[in-house]
This record gives C-alpha cells, sequence and structure tokens, in this order.
C-alpha cells in the first residue's frame, strides 16, 4: 500500500448528502475480485446516460476535476451497503483523499485499509471550501497527514483535521491491518512454535 505523507492535488467538489456506495460503485460491476479496473465505473450511474455517454453536467465529465485527487463532499459520504470496492473504486481512479462533514462508519473504515486517508472536518469548514471551488475550479489543496492540516497553495486558507493516532501511523507506513500483523511475523512463528498442540498419531 502506498503511504500517505503529503499529498497535493486537485479538489473535484461532489455537493452531495448520503452519497451510497451503489451509486459510489453500482452493483453490476461487484464481479471483479481484483483490486484495480474499478475506477472506469465509479459514480457510473451518474457519470454516464442510459446509452453509455460520458453526462457533460457531471463533474468528474469537466476538466480539470477529471484528474481530480481529492473528493469534497458533505454528510454521511459512503453509507449503505458494506462493499469495499467502493474505495477501490475512488483509489483507482486516482483518488488519495475524501473531505467531507461525516462518513459511514464502514465505508471510513475501509478506506483506512486501501490507502485512502477520510477526513472529516466541521460543515462551516466544507461549506468555505465548497465556496473556494466554485471562485475557482483549478483548487489545488495540500494535504499534510503528519501535522494533520490542510492547506491552499496561497495559503489563504488552512485548517487543521482530526484522526485517529494508530490509524494515522499506519497510512504514513502504508500498511493495512494485514501489512502490520506481518510486521510481527518472527513473534508470531515462535509463539506457534512453542505452544504447538502434541500431535496425535493416526489410527488411534
Amino acid at each position: 500500500m502506498t503511504p500517505f505523507s503529503v499529498h497535493r492535488g486537485q479538489v473535484a467538489p461532489l455537493k452531495r448528502n448520503n452519497v451510497d456506495t451503489d451509486q459510489i460503485i453500482p452493483k453490476q460491476f461487484l464481479k471483479r475480485i481484483e483490486r484495480t479496473g474499478f475506477g472506469q465505473f465509479l459514480f457510473y450511474d451518474w457519470r454516464y446516460d442510459d446509452q453509455g455517454q460520458p453526462r457533460a453536467d457531471f463533474v468528474l465529465n469537466q476538466a480539470p476535476y477529471n484528474h481530480a485527487s481529492i473528493l469534497l463532499s458533505k454528510v454521511n459520504f459512503g453509507c449503505g451497503s458494506s462493499r469495499e470496492h467502493a474505495p477501490w473504486a475512488l483509489a483507482d481512479f486516482g483518488f488519495r483523499a475524501i473531505i467531507a462533514v461525516s462518513f459511514a462508519d464502514i465505508f471510513y473504515n475501509n478506506c483506512f485499509e486501501n490507502g485512502l486517508l477520510p477526513i472529516t472536518v466541521d460543515e462551516e469548514t466544507v461549506d468555505a471550501l465548497f465556496d473556494l471551488a466554485d471562485r475557482q475550479r483549478e483548487l489545488h489543496l495540500t494535504i499534510d497527514l503528519s501535522n494533520q492540516t490542510i492547506v491552499t497553495d496561497d495559503g489563504s486558507f488552512q485548517t487543521h483535521f482530526p484522526i485517529d493516532a494508530e490509524r494515522k501511523q499506519k497510512l504514513l507506513k502504508g500498511l493495512d491491518s494485514i501489512g502490520e500483523t506481518l510486521l510481527h511475523d518472527a513473534a508470531i512463528a515462535s509463539y506457534e512454535k512453542t505452544h504447538a498442540l502434541p500431535t496425535v498419531p493416526s489410527g488411534l
């Protein structure tokens, strides 16, 4: 998993509440088992019409948002079913971070397991960022995970965000739960060796 330290990227404003996982990645695209290849289907029903043609009015079909790496949304992002394909699709499209007022719990947890940084800030801060995005299409933010800050290029806007200390360290090191466990592989092997159950001969 790619470590997350400092990231500067284009913001894509998605001014919607309750963006659910079925909209993030519709169910008909969940048959793949690899984590890659989902970006093309991200927000499919919003990005494309019934003939599969791009909808010109959807934010991710417009420049410069089609190359955005920071998604800005509102309340309860990632609600709905617990499909891990949702953060897979967002990451595969190119997003590294999502800024919102709140997230659904399971989606929030899944983001950290897939190298995606979900940032919660208050509604006033989100509204201020939407105002900036409305006035400046090419709005770039720098997210510094170590210092837990978000800053505009000109420094006129800066805010701090909270994050669990353990999750922060895992993202900084590029570790998911499996990767973190493998750091203790030698200790686990030693424990298994010294606590092995006695074998019973076959046929008894």
